[in-house]
């Protein structure tokens, strides 16, 4: 086994001064918000940078790791777990997703952010069910329905009015576990209009699933209004690693 790969202090060093910052802006929210912290869910963004920043991040605590690219994820998931063998990396897939990457995703995902349709949600299942047939997985993939606040459909996303019928589908499937809603406030959208939308309609899904908790949203220039609105996971890149990185091979 080869030996784990150090970065150079000071991209940990800043990766560290990065993270204390995030928490801090959290931790912030959170008191104005009268939430306990610890109800909001760091996930870090790490796409375009090296698998070494993510190694750098797990070293640091923060074992929720997200991509929005399944072609760079399932390479930089393989180099971090040689990386850090020993850490317990979730990874979790945030952007769209496209049926035909559906057994690619579920090799390496612990959970897939982005379900906003009935046909990527039932190749999902199938793909988790094969999975776990040929020993590939030993439980369950956890969903979230990505809903569309605007209802753009350029923009991906469930309607709104629609995520009752995405969630029945997914609940009938005992290859997948509904953890709640995801979305991403539009531009030209004050996020406040956003996250109130979201806030009721994750409010409407608690009342027939009280499992689907979790709400995502925010992410680093908004994640303070998000907490504001019932956010329970902000998925902070930029704030974290810096405006711009190099993918992983």
């Amino acid at each position: 086994m080869s030996e784990p790969v150090t970065p150079p202090a000071d991209r940990a060093a800043e990766i560290a001064a990065n993270l204390a910052e995030v928490r801090a802006r959290i931790a912030a929210a959170c008191a104005r918000a009268d939430r306990d912290p610890a109800e909001v869910r760091l996930l870090a963004v790490t796409k375009t940078f090296p698998a070494e920043d993510a190694a750098v991040l797990a070293d640091l605590g923060v074992l929720d790791l997200a991509e929005n690219r399944e072609q760079e994820a399932g390479p930089k998931a393989a180099a971090v777990a040689g990386l850090r063998p020993e850490s317990a990396v979730r990874w979790h897939m945030v952007g769209r997703l496209q049926r035909n990457k559906a057994r690619s995703v579920i090799r390496w995902a612990a959970e897939v952010q982005s379900v906003d349709s009935t046909r990527l949600a039932e190749a999902l299942a199938r793909a988790v069910s094969s999975a776990r047939e040929s020993g590939e997985r030993t439980g369950p993939l956890d969903v979230l329905l990505q809903a569309s606040v605007d209802g753009d459909p350029a923009r991906g996303g469930c309607p709104l009015d629609d995520l009752g019928g995405l969630a029945d589908v997914v609940i009938r499937s005992s290859d997948l576990r509904l953890r709640g809603i995801m979305a991403v406030a539009p531009l030209g959208m004050e996020p406040s209009a956003a996250f109130a939308r979201l806030a009721s309609a994750a409010q409407r899904l608690r009342e027939h699933y009280p499992a689907a908790r979790e709400l995502s949203c925010g992410m680093s220039n908004d994640l303070e209004i998000a907490i504001d609105y019932g956010s329970t996971c902000v998925r902070v890149g930029t704030a974290l690693l810096g405006g711009r990185g190099l993918a992983s091979p």
